[in-house]
């Protein structure tokens, strides 16, 4: 497509560029992840600058200008191919009423926020940041809006095995994204200085009366006049796992046992949980975190008021590797989410949290 998209003509004039993206949906059918379609889009009228072959699930929506879609986006220059990771960035242009650095910033949020959600050995190689070499709204907010993508220069793109094995992944990248997106909300920034946050919602679960975390929201806080953009990740990961585990026989309990994330029960048995997010990849700071809170805990809640001993369980954000055995060691279990579900050390097995791999 590269080879003949040609820029400078119009969409019905002859161009041989115009044909291949009308045929794309038929050309890559047999490469398609199952139940996946694909579309061309090389402009109206006028050809695109950016000319590109839209990848998305028809059950999901992903239009193209709304929801979550894959992409393979060419530059400008037609010397290189992004495959990405997008959001629909129409609708959010609509919304903001703009197209400039307000819509850039905001789309650029919501991936951050997206990326955040989906867990990290899912994504590990899909970081690329596209650039689509064009000063146009629309170019611009591709790459802003891009969550992960892979770049491929056009004269050295990979085999076709590759490229489908590299669609597929993409695929299932989409899938979790799309499980995590209706939990995602970029907040607008407040107004004037901010020296704390109110407390945040709680999210209720039918059956589970104990069990009300704090919402994943984003918030905002004002330190030293310089705004962060804080993610409540830890607070989603909590959020989530309470059903899973109350699925398994445990009751989750989050009310009344601050400072403490989170205790299970099942029967008279009782499990003091800390929660981490794994932050950049930094395992060995969470871990340490975890140890280091659970044996507070244990000490000066139970231990001090005469309380029977606990098991501790560390849950964390992604896999901790090595880490697990090193907890086990310490007589504490883990246990962290994957891309399909949760996974756990031998004693989170051993006591049916988490299933044997």
């Amino acid at each position: 497509m590269a080879t003949k998209f040609d820029p400078t003509l119009t969409t019905t004039s002859g161009n041989p560029g115009q044909d291949v993206l009308r045929a794309a949906g038929e050309r890559l059918i047999e490469a398609l992840p199952y139940g996946m379609k694909a579309k061309g889009h090389g402009g109206q009228g006028g050809a695109a600058a950016t000319p590109w072959i839209q990848v998305f699930e028809p059950t999901t929506g992903g239009s193209g200008t709304d929801g979550l879609y894959l992409a393979y986006i060419f530059a400008a220059d037609l010397t290189s191919v992004a495959l990405t990771l997008q959001q629909g960035v129409t609708i959010f242009s609509d919304q903001l009423q703009t197209r400039g650095s307000t819509l850039r910033t905001y789309l650029e949020f919501r991936a951050q926020s997206l990326l955040a959600e989906i867990p990290s050995d899912l994504v590990a190689g899909w970081t690329d940041q596209p650039s689509f070499k064009h000063s146009g709204w629309r170019a611009r907010a591709y790459e802003a809006s891009s969550v992960v993508a892979r770049c491929y220069e056009i004269d050295q793109l990979p085999s076709e095995g590759d490229l489908c094995a590299d669609l597929g992944n993409m695929a299932t990248i989409l899938k979790a994204a799309l499980a995590v997106e209706p939990q995602i909300e970029v907040v607008s920034e407040p107004e004037g200085p901010v020296v704390e946050y109110t407390t945040p919602a709680h999210v209720t679960h039918e059956g589970l009366e104990g069990f009300q975390p704090k919402t994943s929201d984003d918030y905002f806080v004002q330190i030293a006049a310089r705004e962060q953009r804080k993610k409540r990740v830890h607070e989603g990961l909590v959020q989530r796992f309470g059903p899973y585990i109350w699925k398994r026989g445990f009751t989750p309990i989050t009310e009344q046992v601050h400072p403490r994330d989170l205790v299970l029960r099942a029967g008279d048995v009782e499990w003091l949980v800390e929660a981490k997010a794994v932050k950049n990849g930094n395992t060995t700071q969470a871990v340490r975190e975890a140890v280091g809170q659970l044996l507070e805990y244990r000490y000066f809640w139970y231990l001090q008021k005469d309380q029977p001993k606990p098991h501790l369980l560390g849950l964390f954000s992604e896999n901790i590797g090595a880490y697990a055995s090193y907890l086990e060691a310490h007589g504490i279990g883990a246990i962290w989410r994957t891309s399909d579900g949760w996974a756990g050390s031998a004693s989170a097995v051993e006591w049916g949290m988490a299933d044997a791999h």
